[in-house]
């Protein structure tokens, strides 16, 4: 749904934009022998903030209300960026068109269209920023801004190599079909742009586990030999900094319900009561299970000895079968001392394949 959601917003968004410029240009008569300047501004905002919008209600939809809210100043760049970046594309191309250069017009267009895939990508990767808590983090910020850039450039190019690819077919069309010419180009440079941000911004790169039952907030922890000790006490769950953090950028590493920990994009993670794990937890065993991270995909592989202590979606672990896990699988973790021990403290988390956002 995701993907089909974002080639629609990209091509209306082109279809848009190419409308409001022919009615710039045909209808109220402005710029007329320069046409490239009034049309790539109008395309250029158009699928800048069509593209700002979908991500901004494609990441909140059930909450139109909060998108409004957050869509103000990220409109407000993606109007300017396209803008700027239209006008620029649009002034290029009428000087490369001048018969005295005699730039190919494959090139031409390539670059304008160049231009404004990348303000679009930029107008998305820059207004990411007011759209979500996570890109607090100024590596993941850095990274979504040039993966955007990329994303929108290259298909950018991609759009204007088909294009002249089909240009030939459509050239021999019947004089009154040639004037599909430009929307069916524009088409084309909507529906890739789309695609592209489809992938490069698809939410499923980063995974989260959220602490439920188990970890209720029970008041500092001292040490209860002194009274008047002022270190607290390691003997709480807690995690391995800064290996892992949370997604509310918390500096402690104390784990309480309804925190959500962010896990790293690959590697291995133990979790148990050994000072070596990366996620300890009080009176389960020293090593109770560990989660293998890969692309995109999260294993969970119990301890021989202690499969029984783990439950998936309520369900307990009857063998050490390594388990796939899926967004929204709820892990539970006790501290039995043997198989048919049903009064032992039991630690909850929910696995999240997307990053969880507390501002969605």
């Amino acid at each position: 749904m995701r993907i089909y959601l974002y080639i629609l917003a990209g091509i209306t968004s082109a279809l848009i934009g190419w409308n409001i410029g022919q009615l710039f240009l045909t209808d109220i008569g402005i710029f007329k022998t320069v046409p490239e300047v009034v049309l790539f501004p109008c395309i250029a905002i158009s699928l800048a903030v069509g593209m700002v919008l979908n991500e901004i209600f494609v990441s909140s939809p059930t909450r139109p209300k909060l998108c409004f809210r957050k869509a103000k100043i990220p409109l407000l760049i993606a109007l300017g960026l396209g803008l700027v970046a239209g006008l620029v594309s649009g002034g290029i191309s009428q000087i490369l068109f001048h018969p005295a250069i005699r730039v190919p017009t494959p090139i031409v267009r390539s670059l304008g269209w160049l231009f404004i895939g990348s303000s679009v990508g930029v107008a998305e990767g820059l207004t990411w920023r007011w759209q979500t808590i996570e890109a607090g983090d100024k590596k993941r910020f850095h990274k979504r801004l040039k993966l955007s850039i990329f994303a929108a450039s290259s298909a950018s190019l991609a759009a204007a190599i088909l294009f002249e690819l089909i240009r030939i077919p459509l050239g021999e069309m019947p004089k009154e079909f040639r004037g599909a010419e430009d929307p069916i180009g524009f088409l084309i440079l909507g529906l890739l742009l789309g695609l592209a941000f489809s992938i490069s911004n698809s939410p499923s790169y980063m995974a989260a586990l959220r602490a439920g039952t188990g970890f209720e907030y029970k008041g500092d922890i001292y040490d209860n030999i002194d009274p008047y000790a002022t270190v607290e006490s390691k003997l709480y769950p807690q995690i391995e900094k800064p290996l892992l953090k949370f997604v509310s950028n918390s500096e402690t590493d104390w784990i309480e319900e309804g925190l959500s920990i962010q896990l790293p994009e690959s590697g291995k993670l133990r979790i148990g009561s050994s000072p070596k794990a990366n996620i300890r937890i009080p009176d389960l065993p020293l090593h109770a299970a560990d989660i293998d991270l890969h692309s995109r995909e999260a294993i969970l592989t119990p301890n021989p000895r202690f499969f029984y202590t783990i439950e998936v979606n309520g369900d307990r672990l009857s063998s050490k079968t390594p388990i796939y896990l899926k967004h929204n699988y709820v892990l539970t973790f006790s501290a039995k001392t043997d198989e048919f021990d049903n009064e032992a403290p039991i630690y909850r988390f929910v696995y999240y394949n997307r990053f969880l956002d507390p501002q969605a």
